[in-house]
C-alpha cells in the first residue's frame, strides 16, 4: 500500500504519493480548494486510485516549535480526513518545506508563473519524502 502526502494551503492542496515500497515520494498533482468543501471527495478519489493506506498532512509550525493559526487549520483538516476517509492520518512538521521547494525551483530557473503551478505539489513531495525517510531510519 502507498502513503499520500498533502501540503494544505490557502487555495490549493499539493498531493504526493509514495511508491509501493514506501521508499520514494512522487508529486502527483494539486487539488483546488472549493467553497463547498468538495476537495475531500477529490482526495478520496485519489486515495482509491493510488491504493493509499495512510495519509501524511504537513503541519506548519512556528520556528520556535509552537503551533499557530495556520497549524490549527491543518490539524482540523487532518481530523476531517480521518473521519471522512477512515484512514490513519499523520501530521508531519513541515517547517520550511514550501520555502525549500520554492528555492529549488528558483535554482532550476523556473519562471515565477510556472513555480506557482508546481510549488504545492513539490512541497507535498518533500513532506512525504521526509516522512518516509524518518520511517526507514527507525
Amino acid at each position: 500500500m502507498r502513503i499520500m502526502g498533502l501540503d494544505y494551503g490557502d487555495r490549493r492542496i499539493g498531493v504526493a504519493v509514495s511508491d509501493a515500497f514506501q521508499w520514494t515520494a512522487q508529486g502527483t498533482g494539486v487539488v483546488e480548494k472549493r467553497r463547498n468543501g468538495s476537495e475531500i471527495e477529490e482526495i478520496n478519489a485519489l486515495v482509491r486510485e493510488h491504493e493509499v493506506s495512510e495519509i501524511v498532512v504537513g503541519l506548519p509550525k512556528n520556528m520556535n516549535g509552537t503551533i499557530g493559526p495556520r497549524g490549527e487549520i491543518c490539524i482540523a483538516f487532518a481530523q476531517e480526513l480521518r473521519e471522512k476517509l477512515n484512514l490513519p492520518v499523520h501530521l508531519w512538521d513541515e517547517r520550511l518545506t514550501t520555502v525549500s521547494a520554492e528555492r529549488t525551483l528558483i535554482e532550476a530557473d523556473i519562471s515565477r508563473k510556472k513555480r506557482k503551478l508546481v510549488v504545492d505539489k513539490m512541497a507535498a513531495t518533500l513532506i512525504l519524502q521526509n516522512y518516509l525517510d524518518s520511517k526507514t531510519k527507525r
